[in-house]
């Protein structure tokens, strides 16, 4: 399905660089005669590209991190980040290299291209599945730092309870109503991606706030000697300790996830040929903030560290201005996610249209099929946010599941597909690592997981 006007190929002269049969589309396309434009643009920019994208990258999988290294070690959770990111840049590589070569202009017609029909479907449920999960999270972990959660019989206070009590007003549900439709429906209706440029600097902003205020409490603890350099390395003490390494797959593989947006942001672009530097620029930037969040967030709870470091924030820091400094935190983050809702969302809309209409008219040219999708989409996800119980639960399904799908094992798959010819030996040897590396790691870490999920189990029956 494709988002736009009809507008003929030959009037695009700001997209003249581009060879393409469908600026938007995430799917394959049906009719020649679906070509997308728009009236009054001439194309997103490179400083916009870079923001969308790393939007995309950034979401709720950050505030996991710092725990990845408590798992891993400083030395070794650090370098796994770096050599996801490189794995990353090769992965979209692949994608962008296999759609220059197929004419294709969307991870779904890629994938149409190498595997036909049930190849472009599978792709969809993919990110169907991944994009629902990461946006019920966004919604959970808002809900919780507004409102409050309460979790093992012990009840953190949300920023709204603490500033003006227990009130019907700043309740879960309720807070979460007024967020869906005064924040995300509202942004959740922009037809191109490129018109989130705005929110998505400023939810970059925000993650920046986030850690900026990190750091510095990290630091003022260090030099007051208050707190210790943590661990270096992971503790691997038995064949059980060793295997709950391969638990942090999930969460590395959905913090660098983007891949679904990545060719509705080339798409836009003036320069197709910028698409490449716009991909590394995001993923440095990302990671640098990644790196610094682990760090900093591990160096200042140490092995208290829990699963979303947010949860850290309703403590006792020990410094002046602690109660504020926390609030600071958790309220820049909710926003920031507020943010990057509908830059996840985006890619959702156009999927499950395409799914559920394959051979219908473009989305755009539809106002009625548009706004009962975007409605039916964000009330399934308010339910989802109002009865998953587990955030982390659903981190752990979508990351070794379909996250590993769409970020490793689908641009793997099409570069051995090599319908065109073009992949290397090099590029072989690069795609059979992949599928095997995820494949592997995300199988020991849902094994890992529900062995120790089990185990829980098996200790505490007896006491009941």
């Amino acid at each position: 399905m494709t988002i736009g006007d009809i507008t003929p190929k030959k009037e695009r002269k700001s997209r003249r660089s581009k060879h393409v049969v469908d600026d938007t589309a995430p799917l394959l396309p049906k009719r020649q005669d679906e070509n997308a434009g728009y009236d009054e643009f001439n194309g997103a920019s490179f400083t916009g590209a870079v923001f969308n994208l790393s939007t995309t990258i950034v979401g709720a999988g950050i505030m996991a991190l710092p725990a990845t290294m408590k798992v891993l070690g400083l030395i070794l959770g650090i370098a796994m980040i770096i050599f996801m990111a490189f794995l990353t840049d090769a992965s979209i590589e692949f994608l962008l290299r296999f759609s220059r070569a197929g004419k294709t202009t969307s991870y779904g017609s890629l994938m149409g291209d190498a595997f036909g029909k049930y190849g472009r479907i599978f792709l969809q449920i993919c990110v169907l599945v991944n994009n629902i999960g990461v946006l019920i999270v966004y919604m959970i972990i808002i809900g919780d730092v507004l409102s409050g959660t309460s979790s093992s019989g012990v009840h953190h206070a949300g920023v709204l309870e603490g500033w003006f009590g227990e009130h019907w007003w700043n309740g879960r549900t309720f807070v979460l109503i007024v967020a869906t439709l005064g924040i995300f429906s509202p942004l959740a209706c922009f037809k191109r991606i490129d018109s989130l440029r705005f929110t998505s600097a400023l939810s970059v902003a925000l993650a920046v706030v986030f850690l900026v205020i990190t750091v510095g409490i990290a630091i003022i603890k260090l030099i007051s000697g208050t707190i210790m350099m943590p661990r270096l390395l992971p503790d691997v003490t038995d064949l059980t300790s060793f295997w709950r390494l391969f638990t942090v797959v999930p969460v590395l593989v959905t913090a660098y996830i983007c891949h679904y947006n990545v060719h509705s942001i080339d798409n836009e672009l003036e320069d197709s040929t910028q698409i490449k530097p716009v991909v590394r620029t995001a993923l440095a930037l990302c990671s640098a903030v990644y790196i610094m969040t682990s760090f900093f967030g591990f160096l200042l709870f140490g092995d208290s560290t829990l699963d979303d470091v947010l949860a850290n924030f309703d403590t006792d820091l020990g410094i002046p201005y602690g109660s504020l400094l926390n609030d600071a935190v958790r309220v820049s983050y909710a926003a920031h996610l507020m943010l990057v809702f509908p830059i996840v969302f985006y890619p959702l809309r156009l999927n499950m249209d395409g799914l559920l209409f394959p051979s219908a008219r473009p989305l755009a040219l539809s106002n009625m099929r548009f706004a009962f999708t975007t409605v039916g989409l964000i009330t399934l996800i308010f339910l989802g946010a109002n009865f998953i119980p587990s955030i982390w639960d659903a981190f752990q399904f979508t990351g070794a599941t379909a996250a590993v799908c769409l970020g490793f094992i689908f641009p793997a798959a099409v570069t051995l597909r090599d319908r065109h010819s073009i992949a290397t030996k090099k590029d072989k040897i690069l795609a059979i690592f992949m599928i095997v590396l995820a494949v592997f790691s995300n199988v020991v870490a849902v094994y890992s997981d529900a062995y120790a999920m089990f185990k829980k189990n098996s200790v505490t029956e007896p006491t009941a």
